[in-house]
């Protein structure tokens, strides 16, 4: 039934990271209702859903009307958490902001997913994930020497440094509650969130470790034993092979020598094994590099498509990536033992019903 079985969560419908969040609450137990403009309520029950949206009833509500006011704050009474992703301000102005709906229910949880926070001179500005890691220093980090920064897919503001933290605040709010009885507002910004997961970087630059010159470290593909490489078929495979043991089962998979080559941390000759690396590795396919390679320590895997994910024997194993009814989805994460969580992508996943999700949170089914 999942570690959230009872709680019962309002999303306010948003993209990105908002509804990834209301996604791993689902995935996890929680019961969400997914708020929305009546349109798109409609679309949801003829089977035409947004990203991530998958897995929890949608109700319909104008929140510029009265009657949709009330009906929000109608669940915002009966819920454990609010989740909602607008710009600082918005929910005031419609009546269902923190003061007024901890007023309502003191208990709650009111968790706020923005780009830029609450406060502070961007706060009311638009962005998007690239905007949010420009300023804290985890964009300029990702790229290659004398290239341009890359964005990471979105993958590094909206949902590492935004979805990941406003559930980690979800839960600590949901935890500390059992002591105080008291809910709060969790203020999760992906500019935050995103700086936090460049910690170990941080650390790293204040010992001399790292360099703001993009693309000289040793994980942002400046040392040849930390990035990827094309092989014969014109496919790739990864290579992270740092600590010594490491680095010699990847030597002795290439069929080279370290008495012939200079040292692994010598920054001045990485050049020099980088094209040793590339040339070996530019002899055969991905897949027989993977084949070489399967079983040893080197810490080399092949680099797969989306396409072929799932037919990996660990992803497989794992569930990690599912292939069902010619859908792709990936499998719940975490993992418990006693309380498994669900994917709420799955085909076959029981959605319950409004009415039925209203009923058990004590609510006028007949009101939606």
């Amino acid at each position: 039934m999942g570690p959230l079985h009872g709680i019962r969560v309002v999303e306010f419908a948003g993209i990105g990271p908002g509804p990834m969040a209301a996604m791993l609450l689902a995935d996890l137990g929680a019961s969400v209702i997914r708020l929305d403009r009546p349109a798109a309520a409609e679309a949801a029950a003829q089977g035409s859903r947004p990203h991530m949206s998958a897995g929890r009833p949608v109700m319909g509500a104008d929140l510029k009307s009265e009657e949709g006011r009330s009906a929000a704050r109608e669940l915002v009474e009966a819920a454990d958490v609010v989740l909602e992703g607008f710009r600082p301000g918005v929910m005031e102005r419609r009546g269902l902001g923190p003061d007024t709906c901890l007023d309502l229910n003191p208990r709650l949880v009111y968790a706020r997913m923005t780009g830029w926070g609450q406060d502070g001179p961007l706060s009311p500005v638009a962005g998007h994930d690239m905007n949010y890691i420009s300023l804290n220093g985890a964009l300029h980090s990702v790229g290659r020497r004398e290239g341009p920064p890359v964005p990471p897919v979105n993958l590094l503001g909206d949902f590492g440094g935004g979805t990941m933290f406003v559930v980690t605040g979800i839960l600590g709010a949901l935890v500390e509650r059992q002591t105080s009885g008291r809910g709060q507002v969790v203020d999760a910004a992906m500019v935050d969130g995103s700086a936090l997961l460049m910690s170990m970087v941080y650390e790293d630059r204040e010992r001399g470790a790292w360099s703001d010159e993009r693309g000289t470290n040793y994980l942002d593909t400046g040392a040849p034993w930390y990035d990827v490489y094309e092989c014969s078929d014109g496919r790739h495979v990864s290579v992270g092979c740092i600590e010594p043991q490491f680095y010699a089962a990847f030597l002795d998979g290439l069929g080279l020598s370290g008495a012939d080559l200079p040292d692994q941390w010598d920054e001045e000759n990485w050049p020099v094994l980088r094209e040793r690396f590339a040339a070996v590795l530019a002899t055969r396919t991905r897949d027989a590099w993977a084949e070489i390679f399967g079983g040893t320590e080197a810490c080399v895997q092949p680099i797969l498509s989306m396409a072929e994910a799932p037919d990996h024997p660990h992803v497989q194993a794992r569930g990690s990536v599912v292939r069902k009814d010619g859908r792709l989805y990936p499998g719940p994460a975490p993992r418990f033992d006693r309380t498994p969580g669900r994917a709420t992508r799955d085909p076959d996943f029981p959605e319950p019903s409004l009415a039925e999700t209203l009923a058990a949170w004590g609510l006028d089914a007949g009101a939606s």
